[in-house]
């Protein structure tokens, strides 16, 4: 069989060049060399997404990313707003790709497609409802934390952590508009002891039990002020805690 010769590709793309050209020239149409090199990046982003057939994976990386340059350049310009969605998504698909042709092995393409993902619904939804941008890109990454979990539990249960505390950040950008300081760093702390309270019951790590309940406390005492009873339970938290000291300290004599 006759090997392929590249200089074919080239002479389609010259006589598309010209052509392209020639029409513009003529008023047959606008914008010919974004058409020209739109055309050009899905051409070749197809041809390396074609290696995927053959099991060559990594061909996914070169392949999205220039199908998603080629959809950016030919977007309309009614559309200029989403365009950044557009090629953050199309790269995150080829992590996407990665991830679901071989889990077990290559499950760490989850947080880089998480986080491409993230991006691009930020934008989309950041056009609309501006205020809940930042949490649309916090929670989606921390999402993807949590879907790392999902695919092992015994072994990546860290990933419970930065997936609780970004989901927690999320939510701190939406209630730092509605509530106050000292109430918006109470559920802060709530989620952070939440998030270390799923360490210790989905994991079996008995250690996060402490820090979950010390967390827990401060961020009773951020909400609670909310009712204005923050400076009650302050009293009562230190005459507990002197109180176990002191009963402590009588039973083991």
């Amino acid at each position: 069989m006759k090997r392929f010769d590249p200089r074919i590709i080239f002479g389609i793309l010259l006589i598309a060049g010209g052509g392209l050209a020639l029409a513009q020239r003529m008023g047959l149409l606008e914008n010919a060399s974004d058409i020209f090199w739109g055309g050009a990046f899905l051409a070749a982003g197809l041809a390396f997404l074609s290696l995927l057939f053959g099991g060559h994976w990594w061909a996914s990386f070169p392949g999205f990313t220039l199908v998603a340059l080629g959809a950016l350049i030919l977007l309309p310009k009614q559309l200029d707003d989403f365009g950044g969605a557009l090629f953050l998504g199309g790269i995150g698909l080829s992590f996407w790709y990665v991830y679901f042709t071989s889990r077990a092995e290559r499950w760490w393409a989850l947080i880089p497609a998480g986080v491409l993902t993230a991006l691009a619904m930020m934008i989309v939804v950041a056009e609309r409802f501006e205020e809940f941008g930042g949490a649309v890109f916090l929670g989606g990454i921390g999402l993807s934390f949590f879907a790392v979990y999902l695919t092992n539990r015994a072994e990546r249960w860290w990933a419970l952590i930065p997936g609780g505390v970004l989901v927690t950040l999320a939510g701190m950008t939406i209630a730092a508009e509605r509530v106050g300081e000292f109430q918006t760093a109470g559920l802060f702390f709530l989620g952070l002891a939440a998030t270390f309270l799923l360490v210790a019951v989905l994991a079996g790590m008995n250690w996060a039990y402490w820090p979950a309940l010390a967390l827990g406390i401060m961020g009773l005492l951020g909400v609670a002020s909310l009712l204005q009873i923050a400076n009650y339970l302050w009293a009562v938290a230190l005459i507990g805690a002197g109180g176990f000291m002191l009963i402590r300290y009588f039973t083991n004599r």
